[in-house]
């Protein structure tokens, strides 16, 4: 005899209801999070006003309190660090699904993988200890005191690479092989197949993982804290020393109170608002690009 079996809405008659539940926590606390930052951030922005976002110091000894230092090293050292990371992530990517033979690569595999999962406190002790003096003994001119937001833009970029490197890797592994084939058949090289048939074909996952690093690189604390000089004033080279917005929390939170603390969330907010931002807007290339591939 044969036993059939029920439905799945026979099984699970709530499983709608649980999933619209699940959605609808995580919408809550989403918005739980937004009202606490704007609550206690606001006695800060009504104090400050506008002038919380462009005075160009941030000085708690006399409360004067600018974002705008922290903002500028923030979205810098981010872009500093998505401009190397991104080049070479693909490259690294393509060479390991390409070009890499077939005994190194699942060793190198692993190993950025490893490399993924480094404590970001390391970053910043080896970019402290090793980065900086380097910089500092090779480019006295450029970098006099080896710290500053372009150090911090390069530590970054090492932090970030193993990630997009391994999302580029999975996301261009899932191209049929008889794509490549044809291309390579048809006499492409592999120059020729990566840019009119790899990329084009996954685009939409490498942004994916671009988004993922650049997420991280946004958000970093401690090696930033190590390496970027945690200068409170604006410095628009990009050479100089400055800070971040999670730099500066990390740095003065713990000992802060009334206005400079309203003002420390006040940044904790706009970082969540900036990383919102991103995230909204790659949302929009994504769908965008899957349409148009459509």
């Amino acid at each position: 005899l044969m036993i059939r079996r029920p439905p799945r809405s026979t099984l699970f008659p709530y499983t709608t209801l649980f999933r619209s539940a699940f959605a609808f926590a995580v919408l809550l606390l989403l918005g739980a999070i937004i009202a606490s930052l704007m609550a206690s951030s606001w006695p800060a922005l009504e104090r400050y006003g506008l002038e919380f976002f462009t005075e160009n110091r941030w000085a708690a000894n006399v409360e004067v309190f600018g974002a705008l230092p922290a903002i500028y090293g923030t979205l810098l050292t981010s872009f500093i660090a998505i401009v190397i990371a991104v080049p070479i992530s693909f490259g690294i990517a393509i060479f390991l699904t390409e070009r890499c033979p077939n005994v190194l690569r699942q060793p190198l595999s692993t190993l950025i993988e490893l490399l993924a999962g480094i404590p970001s406190i390391i970053y910043g002790m080896w970019g402290m200890e090793v980065m900086a003096p380097l910089l500092r003994t090779w480019f006295p001119s450029v970098f006099p005191a080896g710290t500053g937001l372009a150090t911090a833009g390069i530590i970054l970029a090492v932090m970030i690479i193993p990630f997009i490197t391994a999302v580029s890797r999975d996301v261009i592994n899932t191209v049929p092989a008889v794509m490549r084939e044809s291309a390579y058949g048809l006499g492409c090289t592999t120059w020729e197949v990566a840019r009119k048939v790899i990329l084009p074909s996954v685009k939409g996952g490498l942004v994916g993982g671009v988004v993922l690093g650049l997420g991280r690189a946004l958000g970093e604390t401690m090696a930033v804290t190590f390496v970027i000089g945690n200068n409170l004033f604006l410095n628009t080279t990009l050479t100089g020393q400055g800070t971040s917005i999670a730099a500066l929390i990390a740095n003065q939170f713990s000992e802060s109170d009334g206005t400079q603390r309203s003002a420390l969330l006040a940044l904790g907010l706009i970082l969540f608002l900036i990383t919102f931002a991103v995230l909204a807007f790659a949302r929009y290339l994504l769908r965008n690009s899957t349409g148009r591939h459509a």
